[in-house]
């Protein structure tokens, strides 16, 4: 591949709807530019995207992946993301690195939840963007409606710059509602200049005139010359969606029939014309030497920056880290520093990289999109590299939480640790994927963006890394602890020949106020009746009795224990029989203070559109929901926040999205333990005899 200058890059991310055909679009732009020599289906898993076992097995995109293509001279970088909503990790850092958007819309099924949330996404980064109206060839494709459902979702802004020609569900054509002039289709998506049809002329003048509205508000002059002449040249147009496309208050809307390559050089040409390069943005990092802003704008006269914004960890070429450079030209001869893991990293040669297929360059300009090869295993997503007498980082992208989590247990013994450094090699691709093991239930718990992505990451384990997973359940942290007082005494007492055992304390047992410790401590014991050189043997018997309450073995709190009074043997009392006795005590002590399970309760926040507060509500209802509030986000959604307890929450990212077709978005945090009700205590302590006998009978 050639090298590009800065002003000759075009870095595109393709957001959109699952199933839309993002991927059948970039395999359209690389046959029509020669990288391919036929367009490949998704269907039979052979499209340059799609390169990943798990992908061609499942038909649809799961990571991100780079289609660079060649056209008129510039380089278009496409990044492909994946539309289904577990995957939206992939989208975000995408359209990190990239500059500008197009987001594909199929014209059969119309607007979708992945049209806004790409949509939203582009305003949070401050992307300009395109609507591309794919399979206009389809009989059910309605052009209108799709036109129409745009400028009601997303205003005024919304630009369409074609009208399509169609013989029945063919699509033949397009009008340039700019130049008010029309073309044919003809072999391989080449064009052939024909008069607008009749019927379509009355339309094309609707469209014109709200065009030229459009275009007009983009500045007082064209505004001024639009009421003075009640018309704007076909250059004016032009220049004003240049300057719209540019500062998001006009969105082209394209269209076209990929599978047929209709329409998808109009869109090539529509991305060289109005989408900015590279050196038209901002990138601004933080010198690490003296705290200074550092501008790198991606100006190829300044310093050598790199950003790494996506890792790839193919098991057949190995690890790449996909690369956007902040300034300067890149060569393969630099050693860079990573001023974040204090690394110095010779690159030995540079790439630009094509689906999983890496093509060695000689150099990558300010803003081009290109891989970097075996770079140390402190290099990971978000770092950047620079030069040791200039280090610069730039801000990372905020990725989204994974909220979504089950335990799961590994199949065969002894692979834990190799599940482990798997999972770690999965998670330097995906940084929305975590792995803890919870302190409190002793499981591992594997986290993800919903169900589908953790089933496709215990799949992975299993093709890529040769380990099996089984996916579970978690447990919920119960917690005991008492709400009455009790007064009893422990005895151990033992004889067997020469020294006995003998351990006698009598305590007295209420609620702390502290459930953020598990016990106090207290003895007042007079006269010696135990002595002191036995308090401790009580408090680790206190210690150790805690960690399992009586009620259901799960860990206790807010206890208070008062040693009061007791007994010893001067030759038979010993540390471990006190020990004893207090475990003794705590049993009957704890069972007589009327006990009780505590169950944790997150705050839980849900955004949904208005129109699925009702469901929403009614949701948490059942879930033993508590609703705090419900507040407009002024933006269509309202923002309900609710305690719940976690015991409810399992499984409820699918039914969110299931009630507000994906367009619901959930979070959550630990809030504080509460009395778990009656029905719930009885079965928490049935399930948790029945765990602890069965796990007695496999010992």
């Amino acid at each position: 591949m050639n090298v590009y200058t800065t002003d000759k890059i075009r870095n595109v991310v393709f957001l959109g709807h699952g199933g839309t055909g993002k991927t059948t679009l970039a395999e359209a732009m690389a046959h029509l530019t020669g990288v391919t020599s036929r367009i490949g289906n998704v269907t039979d898993g052979n499209t340059i995207s799609d390169f990943d076992k798990e992908e061609i097995k499942r038909k649809f995109s799961i990571s991100t992946a780079v289609v660079p293509v060649e056209y008129k001279g510039t380089k278009i970088n496409i990044l492909d993301t994946p539309g289904y909503f577990d995957f939206v990790g992939e989208a975000v850092e995408a359209a990190g690195a990239a500059d500008a958007a197009v987001i594909i819309m199929n014209g059969k099924s119309g607007l979708q939840v992945g049209t806004q949330k790409g949509w939203k996404l582009c305003e949070e980064m401050n992307l300009p963007r395109m609507i591309f109206l794919s399979a206009m060839d389809l009989e059910d494709a309605n052009y209108e409606k799709c036109i129409e459902d745009l400028k009601e979702t997303f205003g005024t802004s919304i630009a369409p710059l074609h009208m399509p020609i169609k013989e029945g569900a063919n699509l033949i054509g397009y009008v340039d509602i700019v130049k008010q002039s029309a073309k044919k289709f003809g072999d391989k998506g080449k064009e052939e200049d024909i008069a607008v049809p009749a019927d379509l002329e009355d339309e094309l003048a609707s469209l014109r005139d709200a065009l030229m509205e459009t275009a007009a508000e983009t500045s007082e002059e064209l505004m001024d010359t639009y009421f003075e002449n009640g018309e704007l040249t076909e250059e004016e147009i032009m220049g004003a969606i240049a300057q719209g496309v540019a500062d998001g208050t006009m969105v082209p809307v394209i269209i076209g029939a990929p599978t047929q390559l209709k329409g998808v050089e109009l869109l090539m040409n529509e991305i060289v014309a109005y989408f900015p390069n590279p050196g038209q943005k901002t990138l601004v990092g933080k010198n690490l030497k003296d705290g200074s802003d550092y501008e790198a704008n991606y100006k190829e006269s300044g310093e050598k920056t790199a950003y790494i914004w996506k890792t790839m960890v193919d098991p057949f070429i190995g690890k790449y880290s996909l690369i956007k450079v902040g300034s300067g030209i890149l060569k393969g001869e630099d050693t860079l520093y990573n001023a974040e893991k204090g690394t110095d990293e010779r690159l030995g040669k540079v790439y630009v990289i094509r689906g999983n297929k890496p093509e060695e360059v000689s150099e990558l300009h300010a803003g081009d999109i290109g891989a970097l090869a075996k770079l140390s295993d402190g290099c990971t997503t978000g770092n950047t590299l620079s030069t040791k007498a200039c280090p610069i980082v730039f801000e990372k992208t905020v990725l989204p939480v994974p909220y979504t989590y089950k335990a799961y247990r590994t199949l065969k013994k002894g692979d834990e640790d190799k599940v482990s450094q798997s999972l770690a090699r999965l998670g330097a691709e995906d940084q929305t994927i975590k792995n803890v093991i919870d302190s409190d239930t002793h499981q591992s718990l594997l986290y993800g963006m919903g169900e589908q992505h953790l089933d496709i990451i215990a799949s992975k384990l299993k093709e890529r890394y040769k380990v099996e997973i089984e996916l579970v359940e978690p447990k919920v942290a119960f917690k005991e602890t008492i709400r009455g007082t009790s007064d009893v005494e422990g005895k151990h007492k033992k004889q067997s020949g020469g020294h006995g055992q003998y351990g006698h304390v009598k305590m007295r047992f209420a609620p702390s106020g502290d459930q953020s410790k598990a016990y106090e401590f207290e003895q007042v014991v007079v006269g010696g009746t135990v002595p002191k050189n036995y308090f401790p043997a009580v408090e680790k018997g206190l210690a150790e009795a805690v960690q399992k309450g009586p009620l259901a073995a799960y860990p206790v709190v807010g206890v208070k224990a008062t040693l009061y009074d007791g007994s010893y043997h001067p030759v038979d009392s010993s540390e471990q029989a006190f020990k004893t006795a207090t475990h003794k005590a705590f049993k009957e002590g704890f069972l007589k203070a009327n006990p009780i399970l505590l169950e944790p309760i997150v705050n839980l926040k849900v955004v949904v559109p208005d129109k699925y507060t009702g469901d929403v509500m009614g949701d948490l209802n059942k879930r033993r929901g508590r609703v705090l509030g419900m507040n407009p986000d002024h933006k269509g959604n309202t923002i309900v926040e609710a305690d719940i307890p976690q015991l409810e929450l399992y499984g409820y990212g699918t039914q969110l999205r299931s009630m507000t077709g994906g367009s619901g978005d959930f979070s959550y945090e630990f809030a504080r333990y509460e009395q778990a009700p009656n029905d719930i205590q009885e079965k928490q302590i049935q399930a948790r005899q029945d765990e602890l006998a069965e796990g007695a009978d496999e010992d």
